[in-house]
């Protein structure tokens, strides 16, 4: 036996953060999520007999106001974008900003639930119709995404008031939110429409 004492090799500087790979890796698999959900919306939507799409009781979506939570939502991801600038900068010059992008993200996610309120009101039910149906599948899955990732900006805001935001988490936080705002556009335009 050799008693001579080996140095340990450095560690290896992380390419990309362990809490961004994962994000990554989630938000691959939640993008097959809704491309299998948009993709069954178009094909029933395609294939559905005259009438039974939506019925003429029902309402029509309300694209319109609709387009003011998207405004609301896509400010909120270009805010987070600056958010992320300011913090590789100056750490806590961030805070306002991230406040900003997450209550820009809360107001869309108070409005989607307004409007859903309204269409249920209306007699659009997800028993109503094919497109009820598929409107709140995907609408829903959505809006609890996005939720979900108000979580996480809303912690990543208390963690950088705290002076305890890491870098990696707040690259994760942020990976999330691009995907909700992200996909938004695509869902809007294609269920909407």
């Amino acid at each position: 036996m050799d008693a001579t004492a080996r140095a340990l090799p450095a560690p290896r500087r992380e390419v990309v953060p362990t809490s961004v790979l994962g994000m990554l890796l989630l938000v691959g698999a939640e993008v097959m999520f809704f491309a299998g959900l948009i993709s069954a919306f178009t094909i029933t939507q395609a294939g559905a007999r005259p009438g039974t799409w939506r019925l003429p009781s029902e309402p029509v979506l309300p694209a319109a106001a609709t387009a003011f939570n998207t405004t609301a939502l896509l400010a909120s991801g270009l805010l987070l974008v600056r958010a992320g600038r300011q913090y590789r900068r100056e750490p806590a010059s961030a805070t306002n900003t991230v406040l900003l992008a997450w209550v820009l993200g809360a107001v869309f996610v108070v409005l989607q639930g307004r409007e859903w309120i309204g269409l249920l009101g209306q007699g659009l039910t997800i028993r109503s119709s094919t497109l009820g149906s598929f409107f709140y599948l995907i609408v829903g899955a959505h809006g609890l995404h996005a939720a979900g990732a108000l979580v996480g900006l809303g912690v990543a805001w208390w963690r950088l008031r705290q002076g305890t935001l890491s870098p990696g988490f707040l690259l994760g936080a942020q990976t999330f939110w691009y995907f909700v705002v992200g996909v938004w556009p695509v869902i809007y335009g294609r269920v909407y429409f």
